[in-house]
């Protein structure tokens, strides 16, 4: 067992910590036998530590920080605890406790074991199941539901999925003729010797749990629906069922009611509407060049396998929950694919690419195999880490959301570190990055932000590994913290602001690529800059320090400065006396918004050289 100082360490060093939790907790209450529950049942965890008599806080850096404060009778703490954990449940939990005195104040140290799979889930009898049983998700107790049973029992899928159900209101002539013909077509090229492709279609889609026998007469299940449903019967039983892929200009999400992006809506059966998901994203990817051994002739290809596109769409489809009626979303940005499917991944994310697969619609995910749409036994995701590597391509990038109920996928579609990033990171900081640190700011420069999953994903750091990473940049101040706990994720500064580096520089240590100018010197990207002399009529206006402006009066001179030239943000606060990330917030994003400003490169938010200016049609009526 762990002893409480080392404990606190981690917790202080860390924005969330699975496998540990602190605790004042002067008697044991529900919230103590709730994590007791969550870390006797979480697959894999090993179960987990609790620290009871430590206070938390949060300082002045948004950190989270913990302390002992001790607790005055730590005998009936354990007596309790022990107590509850043999009769509450309903198997008895028998945690180890010891008593430890930091600082003078003393600390109870409890772990509790992982349960067996013979005795999970394990639940409070008083509440019963599902609600009773409690799983460790990131660093919270979640509450199980019917799927969490599963998985706590060690089941692939229940004997019959949620997608094997009877669709009520279904009926045999929902089924679309040309669907069922493209199974068929696709079964016999994948295995021309299928047994099944011998039986007449009731029986080809019985055997393929498409339909079930009900009161002596076949009837469509959710699964049949999906894989060969017409599209009128799609509309009619699922409305919301659907593939929206969706093209959005730039490498972000811009709430612009006037032209945020184009959308594509796919309502097909699934043998139909898989194949025109893959056309819609290999049309508009990258093409590479390609000369085979032995061939003279070249041959232009998707820079990123078919195979891993596939692989990507047939996650979302049989993974998701249809039991959430929400469309899977496709979104193409100019850097990157994301595919979001409703339904949390059922499998620990530390579990993802290893063997076995933990199945929401086991009969869905049986077809998708048969055609080779799939890969068995849980072999998917490594594959599509080893496709991407091996095209040179940073791994996908995989999230599992469960307070939103969602799973995404992102595909990576250029280089992470390219020649332009090395300038836009030189810049930036100069040359005194590590190489995980120069790529966990290109990450939160081309998605908008970074989160200590994705840093461990592409760096291979641990959890404390990762979080110390970020809040390193963060200390030097190159990236904003954001959220807390597990919602803890991290924001550049500022799109275009240079920080302060220090003077003595070395190589950035990063593979490929080239390095910046000779000698560490601040390259003519980013940076301070000197600006022309300004014009008088708006000298004249410039608050003084300590001086204030009424809002309509301050987003005047700002819209006029940016007339005169465009400004950098950090150019237009030290102008106005203003303080930056105020400026922004209140002011330049409101702006942005209304039209009032806009980017001088649009294209890429996060430009190094980015700066505000007046939208074309108003900078030209000046």
């Amino acid at each position: 067992m762990r002893s409480a100082q080392d404990i606190l360490a981690e917790l202080n060093a860390a924005d969330e910590s699975p496998r540990v939790e602190a605790k004042r907790s002067r008697d044991i209450g529900k919230s103590v036998i709730e994590t007791v529950v969550a870390f006797a049942n979480e697959p894999g965890l090993g179960g987990g530590h609790i620290l009871l008599g430590v206070g938390s806080g949060v300082d002045d850096k948004g950190d989270a920080r913990y302390w002992p404060e001790g607790l005055s009778d730590p005998d009936k703490i354990q007596k309790d605890l022990a107590s509850q954990s043999a009769t509450m449940l309903n198997v008895a939990i028998r945690p180890e406790m010891s008593v430890e005195r930091i600082d003078g104040k003393t600390i109870v140290v409890v772990f509790v074991p992982e349960a067996d799979v013979t005795q999970k889930p394990v639940y409070l009898k008083a509440t019963g199941l599902p609600r009773g049983a409690f799983r460790r998700i990131g660093s919270t107790d979640q509450r199980c539901t019917d799927e969490d049973l599963w998985v706590l029992r060690g089941a692939s899928q229940p004997q019959v999925g949620p997608d094997m159900a009877i669709v009520s209101d279904a009926r045999m002539e929902d089924f679309d003729p040309q669907a069922i013909a493209e199974y068929r077509r696709l079964r016999a090229q994948a295995n021309p010797q299928a047994e099944e492709l011998g039986y007449e279609n009731p029986d080809m889609l019985e055997a393929l749990s498409a339909v079930r026998h009900v009161d002596g007469a076949l009837k469509p299940t959710l699964a049949g629906i999906v894989l060969f449903g017409k599209p009128l019967a799609l509309r009619r039983l699922f409305p919301a069922l659907r593939i929206d892929y969706i093209r959005v200009i730039g490498t972000q999400w811009v709430d612009d009611p006037e032209q945020r992006f184009q959308s594509v809506d796919i309502r097909k059966a699934l043998m139909l509407a898989l194949p025109v998901a893959e056309a819609s994203i290999v049309d508009e990817m990258p093409k590479g060049f390609r000369l085979p051994e032995g061939e003279l002739q070249s041959r232009q290809e998707p820079i990123l396998s078919r195979k891993v596109i596939r692989e990507a769409l047939a996650n979302a489809v049989m993974h998701r929950s249809y039991q959430d009626h929400g469309a899977i979303q496709i979104i193409r940005y100019s850097n990157r694919i994301e595919i979001l499917n409703p339904g949390y991944s059922l499998k620990d994310m530390a579990s993802l690419g290893t063997p076995g697969s933990r199945l929401r619609n086991p009969a869905i995910a049986a077809v998708l195999h048969e055609l080779n749409w799939a890969e068995t036994k849980g072999s998917g995701i490594r594959t599509m880490r080893r496709m991407a590597g091996d095209a040179g391509l940073p791994l996908p990038e995989f999230v599992s959301d469960r307070q939103k109920n969602e799973f995404k996928v992102t595909l990576f579609l250029h280089h992470l570190l390219t020649e332009d990033d090395y300038a836009w990171l030189k810049a930036l900081a100069g040359d005194t990055l590590s190489g995980d640190e120069a790529k966990a700011l290109i990450y939160a420069r081309e998605t908008g932000a970074i989160d200590n999953t994705a840093c461990r994903d592409f760096s291979g750091l641990d959890t404390l590994q990762a979080s110390s990473l970020l809040r390193r940049l963060r200390d030097r101040g190159l990236l904003e913290k954001q959220g807390a706990g597990s919602r803890t994720h991290y924001t550049l500064t500022s799109p275009g602001a240079h920080v302060e580096h220090d003077t003595v520089q070395g190589e950035l240590p990063l593979e490929g690529g080239k390095q910046g100018g000779e000698g560490g010197k601040q390259g003519a990207q980013g940076g301070k800059r000197t600006l022309p002399d300004l014009p008088p009529e708006l000298t004249t206006r410039l608050p003084k320090p300590g001086q204030r402006l009424s809002t309509d009066a301050l987003r005047q001179l700002i819209r006029d400065l940016c007339g005169w030239q465009a400004l950098r943000g950090e150019e237009l606060a030290t102008l106005l006396h203003k303080d930056l990330k105020y400026l922004r917030n209140k002011h330049l994003t409101e702006m942005m918004q209304g039209g009032e400003l806009a980017f001088l490169f649009p294209e890429s938010p996060n430009h190094a050289l980015q700066a505000y200016t007046l939208p074309a049609s108003k900078g030209e009526g000046n």
